[in-house]
């Protein structure tokens, strides 16, 4: 066989890669040491989803698993809250709306029911304003009634009028322009001359043959005859 002839540096190259072997001396200590044997390396191109569920089944992770779910059910119970209180706040908007169209329609029929009874009110004030002024009238005219009938039942005489009524008249006279007239008292006989004042207000303002007539101040008059007084 022919020989071949290795450089000390290609020898040297060979010796590094087979690396430890006891068998080939090695007096240059050029060979690559050894790793350790208890050691296990974790190799370089490990798949990602094995590291993560290596991760998961640890208690650290399952301690945030449960951390997580905790705060998820608390998180889901305050939205629960928030959407009950959100419809109980609806369905109190919606009790209270209907509960202000019914005090509304309450009101409004109150307010129907106070003005029907005002009319009424005002219509009995006016019927018995008007019964009032009846009754006012009626007392006025029983009044007017009653001194009426008093007058005419029993009237008031006036002064002298009495004793010139027990006078009795005797005749006249004439003497130029002036006219007497004679009476009677019943004590003596007297004269008066025609327009002349007889007995109090009394005065003596016509005379005829068969009567002379004394008219008052007041109007009343007075008429005395031969044969008796009127």
């Amino acid at each position: 066989m022919p020989s071949r002839h290795i450089s000390p540096q290609s020898f040297d190259a060979i010796l590094s890669e087979l690396g430890d072997d006891p068998a080939i001396p090695d007096p240059h200590g050029i060979r690559k040491p050894s790793s350790p044997k208890h050691s296990s390396p974790v190799p370089p191109h490990q798949p990602k989803e094995r590291i993560e569920l290596k991760n998961f089944s640890s208690p650290e992770a399952f301690n945030q698993l449960r951390q997580l779910g905790g705060f998820a059910v608390f998180g889901l119970f305050l939205i629960a809250i928030c959407i009950g209180l959100l419809m109980a706040y609806d369905s109190l908007k919606t009790g209270s709306e209907a509960l202000n169209q019914e005090s509304y329609k309450q009101l409004t029929e109150l307010k129907k029911e106070l003005a029907l009874l005002r009319s009424e009110i005002e219509q009995d004030q006016d019927e018995f304003y008007e019964a009032i002024d009846l009754l006012e009238v009626s007392i006025h005219s029983l009044k007017e009634n009653r001194s009426i009938t008093r007058l005419i039942s029993n009237p008031q005489a006036l002064p002298h009028e009495l004793e010139l009524r027990r006078w009795r008249y005797l005749g006249t006279s004439r003497i130029g322009d002036s006219q007497q007239a004679f009476f009677h008292t019943g004590k003596s006989n007297v004269m008066f001359q025609k327009g002349g004042l007889v007995l109090g207000d009394w005065r003596l303002t016509q005379l005829e043959k068969d009567a002379a007539t004394l008219t008052h101040a007041q109007g009343k008059t007075l008429n005395l005859k031969p044969s008796k007084t009127e």
